[in-house]
């Protein structure tokens, strides 16, 4: 009798092993978005989580975990269980904090690499009545200024830091003295203190720019981002304009989840964004938030690496870290 009822719980098994296997998702994902509300982070997650329900089959529920210049909420995912119900929208943060910080942050490759989701262009602008027409009127002027020229960033080793500081490099200037950075908090801030004449430049986030350019208060002289934006055709890339090291900078979403994921999974997500990718809405929103949407066009794994030794390599070419 005990062999028999063992013969019909294998066949139990085998007979539902598969079923049960495939029947992710079978409740709601959290998407953790590891900055505040608001901002091009939160704004990216929640067009990510109103375009993927439909073909995921389930809710997408975002939640906030802000702190620690994006570690708190990456932590919470990359320490989560690998079921597939707990995600991070990824950011050039979860790249360039443990290149900048690594004994503080958590590795670049702690996760399972989903795939891309947008590049988030970083506009180079200064105000409408600035003297300058171009990147290198714009450079000549911060050479010919020994280090009075200001331009506002959320940090030195932040993204929008570390533009204007390529760019300089790119220039054969000091990337930390030629010009004066200026610490604000948030992308509404930054663009304020250039509005406000509080600084001469900025090189940031293209959302937080784009209502001031079209409104004709501020002028973008360069796009930091893989290739032009729609809505800005005339402004060349810093790649088109031959700046290797500003060149390689970009901001970007991702879509990650714990390490060890199964090929369930990452297969059901890959579908998932498949689809997303020709969404109408996601498009449309992409658009308006200033985005370019990339899923599909890069190697997620290979490409977080190379940002991770971009950013690696900068810090020690600019002495944050030793050679």
């Amino acid at each position: 009798m005990k062999k028999l009822l063992g013969t019909i719980a294998l066949s139990v098994v085998a007979a539902t092993g598969p079923a049960v296997a495939q029947t992710y998702p079978d409740q709601a994902v959290t998407l953790v978005v590891p900055y505040g509300p608001g901002g091009a982070s939160d704004l990216a997650g929640r067009a990510l989580a109103e375009t993927a329900q439909p073909f995921l089959g389930q809710p997408v529920t975002v939640m906030n975990k802000p702190g620690a210049g994006g570690m708190n909420g990456a932590r919470s995912v990359s320490d989560a269980e690998p079921d597939g119900y707990t995600l991070l929208l990824a950011r050039v943060g979860m790249a360039l904090s443990p290149a900048v910080t690594p004994g503080n942050a958590v590795a670049w490759d702690a996760y399972t690499f989903l795939g891309a989701l947008e590049a988030t262009p970083m506009i180079l602008a200064v105000r409408a009545d600035a003297p300058y027409d171009s990147v290198e009127e714009l450079v000549t002027a911060i050479g010919e200024s020994e280090g009075r020229m200001t331009y506002a960033a959320s940090g030195a080793t932040a993204i929008d830091g570390f533009t204007t500081q390529a760019l300089l490099a790119d220039n054969d200037l000091d990337p930390l003295t030629a010009a004066t950075l200026v610490p604000y908090k948030g992308g509404g801030a930054l663009a304020t203190a250039l509005l406000g004449g509080h600084v001469d430049f900025v090189a940031m986030a293209a959302g937080s720019l784009m209502p001031h350019i079209e409104s004709g208060d501020l002028k973008a002289l360069m796009v930091f981002a893989p290739k032009r934006m729609d809505t800005l055709p005339d402004v060349a890339t810093a790649a088109e304009l031959g700046y290797e090291k500003a060149g390689q900078i970009a901001g970007w979403s991702a879509l990650y989840g714990p390490k060890g994921l199964s090929e369930e999974v990452t297969a059901k997500w890959q579908d998932v964004l498949a689809k997303v990718a020709t969404d109408e809405k996601w498009l449309e929103l992409a658009a308006k938030r200033g985005s370019i949407s990339t899923i599909g066009d890069v190697d997620m794994s290979d490409y977080a690496q190379s940002q991770y030794t971009l950013f690696h390599g900068l810090a020690k070419d600019f002495g944050y870290l030793p050679n």
